[in-house]
């Protein structure tokens, strides 16, 4: 018996409508956004459906758990010499390499910078000048901050996170109560409350070689800088000015971190480093495919190596999800029920 037309013109159309809702709705998830068609659409669609489509994309998230069940981190072919993924839920580890191998941090040294300059409970509308007693004689590396500049420790902190320079990370240990001593003391006893017990701290900047930690330690340092709302904000801007008090000069600065400059990627905290005995560093606290994550890479080669390895991280992560077998079908099952 050949089907009526009207039956086939009448799936084709609910199909088409159900395609137009989960499509979008699948690329959401991939992508770590959030995707609730309009009621309208919903009401189209047949009741067994709506329940589905009308779920928004964040709810759809499996345990960590069922995660390793179906990765392959075999897949995973990282420059990095060190590398941590966790679920940042219940700290599960989902891949890990050398992650307790003590390291030198490079400018994620200034992360506890930001958390120790927080912690103080310092006026952040205080003046701070930038003086000779910030520059960098041990590496020699630049800055666009002229000694002279004047900035309230709000834009300092900013600086020294976004755009990792090392002259304001200075200023901030310096006009510390006590100094730089007393700041470095404070960032020793934060890595220990907070149980990074193979982490040391010898300067605010990182510039040293004594700046040590590893993939695991970082992470931890990650859940609490998380905590702080102004670490969020100033580690995801992409761009930024900020104004020399002195002289009113605009200083414009771009983010180290290219990632957040890329619209796909959902990051909450970010922070690079990058020295020849450090290599390439970079941890971060982002959102992939509604899972949120931690990220730490240390010790990478090449230029691009802390990037390359962050996005490879995100395929496979995708690709793993792709394989749990009830990602899509169990939550259509529940509705029919």
């Amino acid at each position: 018996m050949k089907p009526h037309k009207q039956t086939i013109a009448l799936a084709t159309t609910a199909g088409i409508i159900i395609a137009a809702i989960l499509l979008p709705k699948i690329w959401a998830i991939e992508h770590g956004t959030a995707f609730t068609p309009p009621p309208a659409l919903i009401k189209t669609i047949p009741p067994a459906a709506q329940a589905v489509v009308a779920k928004p994309a964040a709810t759809v998230l499996n345990p960590a758990a069922e995660f390793l069940q179906y990765a392959n981190p075999y897949q995973l072919f990282l420059r990095s010499g060190s590398a941590l993924v966790m679920d940042e839920r219940d700290g599960t580890v989902l891949y890990s390499k050398n992650s307790d191998t003590q390291r030198p941090i490079a400018s994620l040294t200034k992360l506890m910078t930001a958390v120790v300059t927080l912690d103080a409970n310092l006026p952040m509308d205080r003046l701070i000048t930038i003086t000779r007693d910030d520059r960098d004689t041990f590496r020699g590396s630049s800055s666009r901050l002229p000694f002279g500049t004047v900035l309230t420790r709000y834009d300092v902190l900013h600086v020294a996170l976004a755009a990792s320079d090392n002259r304001a990370a200075a200023a901030l240990a310096r006009t510390y109560p006590g100094g730089k001593a007393a700041f470095v003391q404070a960032m020793n006893a934060k890595a220990l409350a907070l149980g990074m017990t193979r982490t040391h701290y010898v300067d605010s900047t990182g510039l040293y070689n004594g700046d040590v930690s590893t993939a695991a330690d970082l992470a931890k340092l990650i859940v609490a800088a998380n905590k702080y709302p102004l670490l969020h904000k100033f580690t995801t801007t992409a761009l930024f000015s900020i104004s020399d008090r002195r002289t009113g000069h605009v200083i414009r600065f771009l983010n180290t971190d290219l990632l957040v400059r890329n619209r796909t990627w959902n990051i909450e905290l970010s922070k690079t480093g990058y020295t020849s005995n450090a290599g390439q560093c970079l941890t971060m606290e982002t959102t992939i495919a509604n899972r949120p994550v931690i990220i730490v890479l240390m010790d990478g080669w090449g230029w691009d190596a802390r990037f390359a390895d962050a996005r490879q991280i995100r395929r496979w992560m995708l690709n793993t999800e792709r394989r749990i077998p009830d990602y899509f079908n169990e939550r259509l099952a529940s509705a029919r029920n």
